[in-house]
């Protein structure tokens, strides 16, 4: 069973940057990031390959956010730069045994994290 833990959330103003860490027990073939506003349905940020390391992003982070992932400390990342207060969110880390190329799709992941939340003023 696949557990994840994050971390890293907090207040910003905006302009500025935050680093999440999601911590796993075990790595999916395909990990991402999702964010969700209070009566918001859940959208994904960034997914990435964990044997490739390919990326892929929503079209509004592109640029600003990068996803990566470290296996020896079995740990997946999320670098946001630049943040915006439309950037305000509940961010959750999610995992899936499948390859879902290129996917933001939260049906796609099976396995979620608790939440860490950001809040850019």
């Amino acid at each position: 069973h696949v557990q994840l833990v994050e971390s890293g959330g907090g207040s910003v103003q905006a302009g500025g940057s935050l680093r999440l860490s999601c911590l796993y027990n075990h790595r999916g073939n395909c990990m991402g990031w999702f964010r969700q506003e209070p009566g918001n349905k859940r959208e994904g940020v960034a997914m990435i390959d964990t044997s490739g390391h390919r990326t892929y992003y929503a079209d509004s982070v592109n640029g600003r956010f990068t996803v990566s992932q470290d296996n020896a400390k079995n740990s997946l990342y999320l670098q946001m730069n630049s943040l915006e207060p439309e950037d305000t969110a509940m961010y959750y880390c999610a995992a899936t045994r499948e390859w879902v190329v290129a996917s933001l799709r939260e049906a796609d992941f099976e396995y979620w994290g608790q939440g860490t939340q950001v809040t850019v003023s």
